[in-house]
């Protein structure tokens, strides 16, 4: 069953019919988000080595996103982190790239010495980041939300990163750890350590009596944004082979935190991450209509920032992704072109472009957000 609670007197008057619990629903609305939210852009030493060895990779990194709390204050309700697994503690401590550049690179941070996942962009390169562990993020959202108990839902997607990156001048760089079903564990058990059950939003709400998390969205729908006031919900990013891991042994992400990034078809799937509306704009179109939850970016790897084109912008709204995600909450001065994004009208939530305005009337559900937050 979906978590339900009776209409106040209030929300009852402000929509058509009466009760919020039937207008709109998650996938009836739109909101903004930032892609990899934890990101600050390397220091400017970093940054210039790697231009003179990577110049493509380099370019993608300039980008600093305000801390997690300011994001949430400005209206993003979709949140990226990527992590990497540390059970032991210290596999991160050392920031082999900072060699290259004569630094030091023994960071002397007690939280990369403590056991848990870490959080940062790419290993020994780009490890800027507002937060250095999950749980130091987690805590962050979580104090914000507890701040604004009736806000937007906020969506925060994981990424669990493994991947090895060349290392040519043989610094040492750190091998990442394989995400096993005992390292996706613990990526639930840090969300639930910090988020009660009450706070989030899980699979096995959303999918209720039906068979299948897919059956569920398709057939039932998401809760109502009265229903999911003041809460979270996760989903992974990856796909196989750790995607299969974290669902095996949890048919249709039975007893799971979060959605997963799967195909249409597969008894999970219920989100689905689709970057280019340039390229795809039809295919979200189609998901959305059907029921899913879709997250498509507004720009990707400085590119529109840096030439002001906001074509992938004004097509990633237009397609009706729930989650449109910009590393641009606010122009980067230093590029000159004054691209950002937000959401049209600068608005905090608005009704999804493709739903109709039987479900969601874009008048009353300002009201309602005001009331909200």
């Amino acid at each position: 069953m979906h978590h339900q609670q009776p209409c106040s007197a209030l929300f009852a008057s402000l929509l058509l019919g009466g009760c919020l619990e039937a207008h709109p629903r998650l996938n009836e609305i739109q909101v903004l988000g930032t892609h990899n939210s934890y990101h600050l852009q390397p220091r400017p030493s970093v940054l210039a080595a790697l231009g003179s060895f990577e110049p493509e990779l380099a370019a993608t990194l300039k980008y600093t996103h305000l801390p997690l709390a300011e994001q949430l204050s400005l209206g993003a309700r979709q949140l990226e982190l990527d992590v990497f697994a540390d059970p032991e503690g210290s596999r991160y401590s050392r920031r082999a790239g900072l060699i290259a550049v004569g630094e030091n690179p023994v960071s002397g941070l007690a939280e990369l010495d403590a056991p848990g996942l870490k959080v940062l962009h790419i290993q020994d390169l780009d490890f800027e980041t507002h937060c250095l562990s999950f749980i130091r993020c987690l805590e962050t959202i979580k104090a914000w939300s507890t701040d604004h108990r009736s806000h937007v839902p906020v969506m925060i997607m994981v990424e669990a990163k493994q991947e090895p990156i060349a290392d040519p001048l043989g610094l040492g760089f750190v091998v990442p750890l394989e995400f096993g079903s005992a390292e996706l564990d613990s990526i639930d058990h840090e969300i639930r350590s910090v988020f009660s059950e009450s706070d989030l939003i899980t699979p096995d709400e959303v999918r209720g009596n039906a068979d299948t998390l897919e059956q569920a969205v398709l057939a039932h729908g998401w809760p109502s944004l009265f229903a999911a006031r003041g809460r979270v919900m996760f989903a992974l990013l990856n796909g196989d082979p750790a995607r299969e891991r974290y669902v095996a042994g949890h048919a249709s992400l039975s007893g799971r935190v979060m959605f997963t990034t799967s195909e249409v078809g597969q008894p999970e799937a219920a989100f689905i991450n689709v970057n280019d509306a340039l390229l795809e704009g039809d295919r979200i179109a189609d998901l959305v209509s059907a029921g899913y939850l879709v997250r498509t970016r507004a720009d990707i790897d400085t590119l529109q920032a840096r030439s002001g084109d906001t074509a992938l912008r004004e097509a990633a709204f237009a397609s009706g992704a729930q989650f449109v995600s910009t590393d641009y909450l606010v122009p980067d001065a230093s590029f000159g072109t004054g691209y950002f994004a937000e959401l049209p009208g600068g608005l905090e939530v608005r009704c999804n472009p493709l739903t109709p305005v039987s479900r969601c009337n874009p008048q009353q559900l300002a009201r309602v957000v005001s009331e909200l937050d």
